[in-house]
């Protein structure tokens, strides 16, 4: 082989080399565009996960504050009813308290006549709720033994708190029986603990005969309402404590006992 002929054999093999470094070169530049656009659908689904995580932050504060706000009307209002009356306090004050824009207030609120009814109904289903956790911890299965613990749990309460008992004045059974108010607020007293269901539950069990086991529970809320208001306040016609048999052995004949 003449040395002409050698060293163009190798510079062919050099620019064979060098073609296959080049091809090499550009297979490893689209592999890392490939490794690229892996690691950029990572990152913008790490973006999108934490965009929709702040988002569900962000729609739990705006609940929790949405919350807040009502429930300090609820709490305000409740504070200006019980010390100066509902007809001296107006909407201004109640916001003024709470630290709210007037215009918060119309958003849950129709008027303040209804912000009186829907703190009534959660104050006196409070009161027989409480009552209902404490039959819980005992041993009482007597049916009518079970309604008069409640009534009589409920009784003590309103002896304690004097204005809680003038605020909700006669209107204790608001919480169990006005539907309208209930549903309004999605203030949700049917499940199986509250009053209602439980007495129609024990009606049932206890193969009570009943007419109208509603109409029947209306009557012995009123009449505890009633009756309450005036021996605790005015000791008339009795003391609440002179009472209570009296009161206790009526009850246990409208169940049929």
């Amino acid at each position: 082989m003449s040395e002409s002929n050698f060293f163009n054999l190798i510079n062919e093999s050099k620019k064979k080399i060098g073609f296959s470094r080049g091809k090499s070169s550009i297979g490893k530049g689209i592999l890392g565009k490939k490794n690229e656009d892996e690691d950029s659908l990572v990152n913008s689904s790490k973006i999108s996960n934490a965009e929709s995580s702040n988002k569900h932050i962000c729609s739990q504060k705006d609940e929790i504050s949405k919350n807040d706000k009502e429930q300090r009307i609820l709490d305000e209002g409740f504070k200006l009813f019980t010390t100066q009356g509902i007809k001296n306090t107006s909407i201004q004050n109640i916001v003024d308290k709470a630290n709210v824009a007037k215009g918060t207030f119309y958003l849950y609120f129709k008027d303040k006549y209804e912000l009186r009814d829907i703190i009534i109904m959660k104050k006196s289903s409070k009161l027989f709720n409480n009552a209902i956790e404490k039959l819980q911890k005992t041993k009482i299965t007597d049916f009518s033994d079970q309604i008069i613990f409640i009534i009589d749990s409920v009784i003590d309460e309103l002896s304690k708190d004097k204005l809680l008992l003038q605020f909700i004045s006669k209107d204790l059974g608001l919480g169990v029986f006005n539907k309208t108010i209930v549903n309004l607020y999605s203030y949700n007293e049917s499940q199986s603990n509250s009053l209602r269901s439980l007495f129609l539950n024990g009606v049932k069990s206890n193969n009570i005969k009943l007419e109208n086991p509603d109409a029947t529970l209306f009557m012995i809320i009123e009449l505890v309402s009633s009756t309450c208001f005036t021996c605790i306040l005015y000791n008339e016609p009795l003391s609440m404590k002179e009472f209570k048999p009296i009161l206790y052995n009526e009850i246990k004949k409208m169940i049929g006992e």
